[in-house]
């Protein structure tokens, strides 16, 4: 048994459980990894070994962030695709992707996911589909930077196998061919993938997209999978060229083109899904499916308003991703669940969204997207210590503490104050636990600087 901690005279917790509840002036108790105890002062129980006075703190569930791509913190606010849409933003930066290696792969790895803690994620996914020069090993690297940082963490093996020359996107330095992918598949799973509860890594398999791999390397990742009992994940719907390049290609749009490949299930979770039809909705629901809703990306590369507010009382298990930070410049968790409430509210109506909903998405949500709902994503016994806490003396929050868990939405909340992953402070004070982190900074720039100089 690990240390017994409590934090207490907490000024609200919103616990994100399938009760609703909420408690005001309370305390949680936390036994090692594990969620002990909830409720209201005063504590009387044990005697904990620490103590930590959350008096103003709000406190939620650690947020989940399910989907990544890490490595492009070494690209955001590059200019030559500030203003481009995604086509062209891809065909842009390939080349600059293609030469990436394993000290790039681990600083970008560490910044990102310590920009995550800083903004309240406890957990993130991460989709790494490119292997330069046949590097496998950019993949452990990336498992060993995230392990550094302390975050929980759901990479997925990523994949690209048809180059420019095969009717794709990428240069041919960054695909590889279909049996290394395959053997790669079983390697990462064997080594990574951990079912044990609060377990730190799993992993998922993850073709770039429909149209970057073959359909046979589709339905035997799908089979895969399956047959290993991890999970699914690509990009679906992102925009309106997608959509025109799947029918050109293959005659069909995208999520028929998944249906007929064993690609729709409660098992599989998309990013995006900008353009759908009301009956593509209707089937995915019936499916069960996850989607990781991108606001940020989808405004930056003018990709389109995802139907949020159509999917939200249907089957789909609706959750929030960064996405990466070439297309949303910054990896700020907190801050896209307000972008979500917001663009919703452009194309639905003021009533689209609540904070309390986009809350829940963020939690919860990525939990049942990512087949985690048992462990994280809510405050409540049983459950992981994956913990965030805000301070409401912020400057931000001066007036506005009428409803003190919208705030935190409402309000333009910068970063997290306390970010505790399981049972183990990361962020306190609203600084990283572990300032050696910052060291990676300059190095991140250097790295950064050799790309965008070529």
């Amino acid at each position: 048994m690990g240390k017994l901690k409590l934090i207490e005279n907490v000024n609200t917790i919103f616990t994100a459980d399938s009760q609703g509840r909420e408690f005001t002036d309370a305390y949680v108790l936390i036994s090692g990894d594990e969620i002990e105890e909830v409720g209201e002062v005063p504590y009387s129980g044990r005697d904990p070994d620490e103590r930590y006075d959350a008096t103003d703190m709000v406190m939620i569930p650690g947020l989940i962030n399910t989907h990544h791509h890490l490595y492009q913190t070494l690209f955001r606010n590059f200019k030559e695709v500030n203003s481009a849409k995604l086509f062209d933003w891809l065909t842009a930066l390939y080349d600059r992707w293609a030469k990436m290696g394993e000290e790039a792969i681990y600083t970008s790895t560490v910044i990102g996911t310590a920009e995550l803690l800083l903004s309240g994620a406890t957990t993130t996914s991460d989709h790494l589909y490119l292997f330069p020069g046949g590097n496998n090993k950019l993949f452990d690297t990336e498992v060993r930077a995230a392990m550094q940082v302390g975050i929980r963490f759901y990479p997925t093996r990523g994949s690209m196998s048809l180059s420019r020359e095969d009717g794709g996107l990428p240069p041919k330095e960054v695909v590889q061919t279909e049996e290394e992918i395959l053997g790669e598949y079983e390697r990462v799973i064997d080594e990574y993938h951990d079912e044990e509860k609060f377990s730190m890594v799993r992993v998922a398999l993850s073709p770039c997209s429909p149209f970057s791999v073959s359909d046979e390397l589709m339905r035997e990742t799908a089979r895969l999978a399956r047959q290993e009992g991890v999970r699914l994940h690509t990009h679906l719907g992102e925009t309106e060229d997608e959509n025109q390049f799947c029918l050109e290609q293959v005659g069909l749009r995208p999520v028929d083109y998944m249906e007929e490949l064993g690609w729709v299930g409660d098992d599989v979770w998309f990013a995006h899904l900008v353009h759908l039809t009301d009956d593509e909705i209707k089937r995915l629901s019936r499916a069960s499916v996850g989607m990781s809703h991108c606001p940020s990306s989808n405004m930056r590369l003018g990709s389109g308003i995802a139907p949020v507010t159509k999917m939200k009382e249907t089957g789909i298990d609706i959750s929030f991703g960064v996405d990466g930070s070439a297309s949303n410049d910054g990896s700020n968790m907190i801050k896209e669940l307000r972008q979500g409430l917001l663009l919703q509210r452009v194309k639905y109506g003021a009533e689209a969204l609540s904070p309390r909903e986009v809350l829940k998405f963020g939690t919860i949500g990525g939990a049942r997207a990512l087949g985690r709902e048992e462990e994280i994503g809510s405050i409540e016994p049983g459950k992981a210590a994956d913990l965030v806490m805000v301070d409401l003396n912020r400057l931000e929050y001066a007036g506005g503490l009428s409803d003190p868990v919208s705030a935190l939405i409402m309000c333009d909340t910068k970063g997290v104050d306390f970010t505790m992953v399981d049972g183990e402070v990361l962020v306190q004070d609203g600084r990283l636990a572990n300032e050696d982190l910052l060291d990676f900074v300059p190095k991140q720039n250097a790295i950064a600087k050799g790309f965008y100089s070529d």
